[in-house]
């Protein structure tokens, strides 16, 4: 492999992988805004649920209806 002639490179590899490595990084920012985006909204739809339902609060247990004898 060494003792061989080289292979040729093609006159376009640098021009080539650098608009790869820009659509993926371009894919990566969009992917990872998404993912922020969908983080803030879980995180306001939370707050909103907590704030109408107040989860930490006893439910009050209803009576038992009256018995007549």
């Amino acid at each position: 492999m060494l003792e061989g002639p080289a292979e040729p490179v093609p006159p376009d590899l640098a021009g080539a992988a650098a608009r790869r490595g820009a659509r993926l990084r371009r894919g990566r920012r969009v992917l990872r805004r998404f993912a922020w985006g969908l983080l803030a909204v879980l995180v306001v739809a939370l707050v909103v649920w907590v704030a109408l339902e107040s989860p930490w609060s006893a439910r009050p247990v209803p009576a038992p209806p009256p018995m007549d004898w």
